[in-house]
């Protein structure tokens, strides 16, 4: 299983049985954070609509609690989905892109965008930022139980990992920056005494010509 790096074995374990949809609906900022939380007694284990049931039961056995029904004040459980554009309708304004937890939208500004649905957790979190609504979930048809448990926990791996090679390079481009301005930092302050010591230069000189001006003017009124 891939995992964020200083992830400890019981978050670990608690994230490995989540639907890694990263949709936010437990109230924490991804799978992982629930997780985190989780591990500390800090959250209940019915907090995942994506996962229902089946996750409680997962959960609750794997730190030997009691099941509990889902807490309905994070929303219902849905059959899976994924999320369609309407094409002929998209702005190409990015931001479904950069809310996607996976990034699996493809788009450019301006330019049309469009959904991997093989890609797409179906966390619905594109559909708020979408300034002329173009965007719906569509069920994806169910599969058999054994099948479904199997493909689930595919799924859930790809998710992960998709994530985390997102939050990878948000962190590198976020890097990136900082570093390009403190480059910036860098090159003016190279340049300030520089600049500093042409501005003196321009007052001495503005200071001479004032007294040569006043030198002349006095010789005039002498003469």
């Amino acid at each position: 299983m891939i995992k964020a790096a200083g992830v400890t074995p019981d978050v670990a374990a608690l994230d490995a049985l989540l639907p890694q949809t990263q949709c936010g609906q437990c109230g924490y900022q991804g799978c992982l954070p629930y997780a985190e939380a989780m591990a500390a007694g800090a959250a209940a284990i019915n907090r995942c609509p994506p996962g229902g049931d089946e996750v409680i039961a997962d959960l609750a056995h794997l730190l030997d609690c009691a099941p509990k029904p889902l807490d309905t004040s994070c929303g219902v459980a849905q059959p899976p989905a994924v999320a369609v554009i309407d094409e002929a309708w998209c702005i190409g304004c990015t931001l479904c892109l950069q809310v996607c937890p996976v990034d699996a939208i493809a788009g450019a500004l301006k330019a049309m965008h469009t959904v991997i649905a093989g890609e797409c957790t179906g966390c619905a979190l594109c559909l708020p930022p979408c300034p002329v609504d173009c965007i719906r979930m569509v069920a994806v048809e169910p599969a058999g139980t054994r099948e479904a448990r199997a493909s689930r926990k595919a799924r859930a791996a790809q998710y992960r990992s998709r994530h985390l090679a997102r939050e990878s390079r948000l962190d590198n481009e976020n890097k990136g920056k900082i570093a390009k301005k403190l480059t910036a930092e860098a090159e003016a302050l190279a340049v300030a005494p520089l600049t500093a010591q042409n501005n003196q230069k321009q007052s001495a000189v503005a200071r001479a010509l004032e007294r040569a001006q006043a030198r002349i003017i006095n010789n005039k009124k002498s003469l």
